[in-house]
């Protein structure tokens, strides 16, 4: 099953990037994309393309960093047949079949200067000239997109990188953001994998205790997005045969070795009785009927609050109203436009929590039907 084309995230960092990408997709300038390994620099040459007038026609992506200069060479012009042992016959380049497309260059920080030579000769004239020809074999219409995980100022600095290559290609520069910088962002990504391979392995989606939870929200993702998919892919593979609610214990080491420090689900209550400050906010909210905004959102924000006893009220309401974000909005006694703002404060101090692990519990309420107002658990 293949992921859909997106972007996940609503930080201001991803829609920056959004924004670019709608620009960049309406001219055929030339783009480098830069970020740490694993941030989806992919991602956005396909985006770019598909947003494009060329998306009707091929994008090819290369990866610089895979293969040998020789090959790398006639993998992009092409060659002549017997111009090297092995070249039985003539073969088109990338760049050829790319005619009118797009080729995504990943790695471009990685090429020997040769081969630096030959990209530069290449986006000026747009000539193409295969290996073992002695003449040129032709222009082509091709929109080229580069990205490295170097910072090629230095390698253009230390001789390594030629810095007339680096002011072509860019042209249009884009920085993916690394996951720690978009921590508001994680929880999406960990419930859009938890979809994806949810259906792909048709098994339901992978459960995480609180404390569990916690933890993958205190991960600083060195790996980036292809480390949190990777990992959810592995657990949803690991409970495909159960209905697997995943505990701090089954992640791994440099995971858990993270903070944690909310409940569990399955204890809300019983953690609740444990945490006289949630205890307190939420019997101020429910039964004294003030508001979320009032009693909780000041006193955090003057850190007189800390993350645990926001993540535990919120595990409280939403125990109580069977994992429905919009009925706790009412709970908590916040108009219903606040809907938004209260999931994206939410999200930006990593306080929000998976509302499948509450489908089902005891005190549900629908939206409405709030005149009878909860009591506190004993």
């Amino acid at each position: 099953m293949q992921e859909p084309l997106k972007l996940i995230g609503n930080s201001p960092a991803i829609q920056i990037l959004r924004e670019d990408i709608r620009a960049a997709a309406r001219t055929d300038a030339k783009v480098l994309i830069t970020g740490e390994s694993g941030v989806g620099k992919e991602i956005v040459s396909r985006l770019i393309h598909a947003s494009g007038p060329r998306s009707t026609y091929t994008l090819i992506t290369v990866n610089c960093a895979a293969i040998t200069e020789t090959l790398l060479e006639s993998e992009l012009f092409g060659h002549e047949r017997g111009s090297f042992t092995g070249a039985y016959r003539d073969r088109v380049g990338v760049l050829e079949m790319a005619h009118r497309g797009t080729v995504f260059m990943d790695e471009i920080g990685e090429t020997s200067p040769r081969m630096q030579s030959l990209l530069l000769r290449f986006l000026e004239s747009g000539e193409i000239q295969r290996v073992g020809s002695t003449r040129s074999n032709g222009r082509v219409d091709v929109r080229v997109i580069a990205a490295t995980n170097r910072d090629l100022l230095s390698g253009v600095a230390a001789k390594t990188f030629r810095e007339d290559l680096y002011y072509r290609l860019n042209v249009i520069h884009m920085r993916v953001p690394p996951v720690r910088e978009r921590a508001e962002d994680l929880p999406l990504l960990l419930e859009h994998f938890m979809d994806v391979f949810a259906k792909t392995y048709a098994t339901p989606r992978v459960r995480f205790t609180a404390d569990a939870w916690a933890a993958l929200l205190a991960h600083s993702w060195p790996g980036n997005v292809r480390e949190v998919r990777n990992l959810i892919e592995r657990l949803t593979v690991r409970g495909a045969e159960r209905d697997m609610l995943v505990g701090l214990p089954d992640l791994p080491q440099e995971i858990r070795r993270m903070p944690a420090p909310a409940p569990a689900p399955g204890a809300l209550t019983a953690a609740a009785t444990r945490q006289p400050v949630a205890d307190g906010l939420f019997e101020q909210i429910v039964q004294g009927r003030q508001s979320f905004w009032t009693v909780v959102y000041g006193p955090f924000m003057s850190r007189d609050l800390t993350r645990e006893d926001l993540r535990l009220l919120v595990g409280m309401g939403l125990h109580q109203t069977s994992g429905s974000y919009r009925v706790l909005v009412e709970l908590f006694n916040m108009p219903p436009g606040d809907y938004k703002r209260f999931l994206n404060f939410l999200r930006k101090h990593q306080c929000h929590m998976p509302f499948q692990q509450f489908r089902g519990a005891v005190g549900k309420v629908e939206a409405g039907s709030l005149e009878r107002r909860f009591v506190v658990p004993a």
